[in-house]
């Protein structure tokens, strides 16, 4: 900051150093009289103004208005000096002095022109140097020029190519004169050559044509031609001007820079959220926010520093952003107080972006070219209207937002009325009401100051959003746990041996609570074995509660009834009317002979010994009231091997796409030992789905127990 404060010291010396080494006299012939060391002089006047344009010599081609020799005695005569302290009202650039519509000429835009006479008295040694002037062109003007030296064109700001002017942010410009004896008139004050050692003259015409859009009438108080003056001199010391302006122009939009760069950043914040919760739809439109709130600033600066873009294209994407950002800042708030009612709001909000939107492109003046004036002042005001009711809409989500959570509301209630007062702050500028402030030559409005504070506050809430979001998620994690408990506890022993029977199970969830369900059940008094597999529909929390309804629901039905197709259509009516819940699910008795009966409805066909057993097809539970499943009859003898799986077994793909498939699962029943190799076999292969199945081996034991 030390080597900064020197620079910028170090420069200001230099400069004023070469301001008191020139010597500048306007006298009476209305000539203004330079007398120039190693120095340079700003061309405070007398200077001979007159609005409208030149016609073209057709000598020449060039303006007549350019030419040297023509008679300017009855334009108006302005002096460029600045009253002491004054500064542009908008960039706080120091030397400000008002345009034409202060002086005379209110509600004028297009061509003016500007022509001041220069009797320059160079010091001896500077002509043999062969150095020629340097001519630094306003740094503080509305939009765009051309500057003549004696009716020669020596430089510009701007594109003058087309039928109107293509005008930037004013900016500091040099243009370098020609060398002495080219087309200025060389004497010496004694008459002799300029090669003697005696002070050396030329006379100059410098003329600036100058183009002023409409839109400044709007934007700018006190608008037109040059609010500062342009400066003549050795090219070491203009430059030096030159850098100085530079630096107070990089100065002003500073805290734009750094407001751009900080809104960036929380927008980087808000959408990488997004991955600590997904659910929460008020990171996206948080990240949307600031990301706009960024751009307008960034605009701003864009077209302040560089000619990247030209004012009409920069102010027709303001014109598209901020109207985004005030919908922006709706549905924020909106979404972040939980707001349902009206439903139609979101959708008005957007149609007003629209009107607003439309109402900036068509009331600005520069597209008086596709609006006629008169139309575009009812769109200026029909902006106006919009504003304010975006801003009244705004605070009244921020009221609702008060009666629902009362904190959060109480805190932005202020910063929402700062914001909305800021978002006028062109309209109280023009009633030249003071918006702007200069500290240390930076520009500060009372709008970056509003939006600065929102930000703040906005960045603080959504950090303790952050905090409840991820406090609620440890509780959603116990929950899930603690039901993944509870599963484990429902489920039947992995490996159960009863009379002629040996029993296997494996049950391998893809989350951390899955759909997959079975119940085994052995009759206390016949010896008979009730066994119901199945699987719901989805996956996560909401299967696994309908998991756990199914299994209340077998427990009951099979206390009344081991018909497996009358357990069926328990299960099926439990599911009726509990909008998409559904489950795939079959039920098999094996009695005490080894008889079983097997029903269905929709799920996988157990395969008996390697073999899928021939079933007809079935809807699943919870379509249709009173619906039918199928139903087998058949006998397990000793050395029978019934196996019943989900179809998450036949349905895991690898990372190429390739299901396991039902061939796959053919044979690897012929091959594998236990139900737990079926299992890792497809989980191995890519699990996408819950693996459950269940193993059922008859053994010699189960003659002994039927007799």
């Amino acid at each position: 900051m030390a080597r900064r404060t020197f620079f910028l010291f170090s420069l200001a010396a230099l400069f004023a150093g070469g301001v008191v080494a020139a010597q500048t006299a306007s006298g009476a012939d209305g000539i203004a009289h330079v007398t120039l060391g190693q120095s340079a002089v700003p061309l405070y006047g007398p200077w001979k103004f007159t609005v409208g344009d030149s016609p073209i010599d057709p000598k020449t081609d060039q303006p007549l208005w350019a030419e040297p020799g023509f008679d300017d005695s009855k334009w108006e005569t302005v002096d460029l000096t600045p009253k002491d302290g004054a500064v542009d009202p908008n960039a706080g650039l120091p030397g400000y002095v008002p345009g034409w519509t202060a002086k005379g000429h209110p509600g004028y835009w297009g061509y003016a022109w500007y022509r001041i006479r220069v009797q320059v008295l160079t010091q001896p040694g500077q002509a043999r140097q062969g150095e020629g002037l340097v001519l630094a062109g306003p740094a503080d003007l509305e939009n765009a020029y051309q500057v003549f030296d004696n009716g020669e064109l020596a430089g510009h700001f701007g594109d003058f190519t087309g039928r109107q002017p293509i005008i930037y942010s004013a900016q500091p410009k040099m243009f370098p004169l020609p060398k002495p004896g080219s087309h200025d008139a060389w004497t010496k004050r004694d008459g002799t050559s300029p090669n003697g050692t005696s002070p050396v003259e030329s006379a100059r015409v410098l003329a600036f044509r100058l183009w002023m859009a409409p839109f400044a009438l709007i934007n700018e108080p006190d608008a037109g031609g040059m609010h500062s003056a342009p400066v003549l001199g050795e090219a070491g010391a203009v430059a030096t001007g030159y850098q100085m302006r530079w630096l107070e122009l990089i100065r002003a939009a500073a805290l734009l820079a750094a407001e751009a760069l900080l809104f960036g950043l929380l927008a980087v914040v808000a959408f990488s959220l997004i991955l600590f919760d997904r659910s929460d739809r008020v990171y996206l439109w948080m990240g949307a926010l600031f990301l706009l709130l960024a751009a307008l600033p960034a605009l701003v600066v864009i077209g302040a520093w560089t000619e990247l873009q030209s004012v009409p294209i920069n102010i027709l994407l303001q014109d598209v952003v901020a109207p985004l950002s005030s919908a922006a800042f709706v549905m924020v708030f909106w979404v972040w107080f939980g707001l349902r009612r009206p439903p139609w709001l979101p959708r008005l909000t957007a149609g007003l972006a629209l009107l607003l939107t439309a109402s900036y492109i068509l009331g600005d003046e520069i597209f008086f070219g596709l609006v006629p004036h008169a139309v575009a002042v009812h769109f200026e005001t029909g902006s106006l209207v919009l504003g304010l009711v975006f801003f009244a809409l705004l605070l009244w989500v921020v009221v609702e937002g008060i009666r629902r959570q009362g904190v959060e509301g109480w805190l932005l209630l202020p910063l929402v009325v700062l914001r909305g007062v800021g978002a006028f702050t062109p309209q109280l500028n023009l009633l030249h009401i003071q918006m702007f402030w200069f500290p240390f030559g930076v520009t500060v409005g009372f709008g970056a100051i509003a939006s600065l504070l929102v930000a703040v506050v906005i960045a603080l809430l959504l950090l303790r959003r952050l905090f409840k979001s991820v406090k609620r998620q440890r509780l959603m994690a116990l929950d899930v746990k603690q039901a993944q408990e509870v599963q484990q506890v429902i489920l039947p022993e992995a490996r159960l041996v009863l009379p002629g029977l040996t029993i296997e199970s494996e049950y391998r969830p893809a989350r951390e609570v899955g759909g997959d369900f079975f119940q085994i059940i052995p009759h206390k008094t016949d010896g008979s074995l009730l066994i119901v597999a199945g699987d719901v529909t989805g996956k996560g929390l909401k299967a696994g509660m309908l998991v756990a309804l199914l299994v209340g629901a077998i427990r009951t039905a099979a206390r009344f009834s081991d018909d497996p197709v009358v357990v069926l259509g328990e299960l099926n009516q439990r599911l009726m009317g509990r909008g998409d819940a559904q489950a795939t699910c079959l039920a098999l008795r094996i009695d005490a002979d080894g008889g079983a009966t097997l029903a269905n409805a929709g799920h996988v066909a157990p395969y008996l010994n390697g073999e899928e057993l021939p079933m007809e097809g079935a809807l699943p539970l919870g379509m249709f009231e009173g619906a039918e499943s199928s139903v087998m009859h058949f006998k397990l003898r000793v050395g029978d091997r019934l196996v019943l799986m989900s179809d998450g077994i036949a349905e895991a793909m690898d990372a190429n796409g390739n299901l396991f498939g039902f061939e796959r699962v053919h044979e690897l029943l012929r091959t594998a030992t236990s139900a737990a190799g079926v299992a890792s076999a497809a989980q191995t292969f890519g699990q996408e789905d819950d693996i459950s199945l269940i193993s059922v081996t008859r053994t010699a034991g189960l003659e002994a127990a039927a007799a």
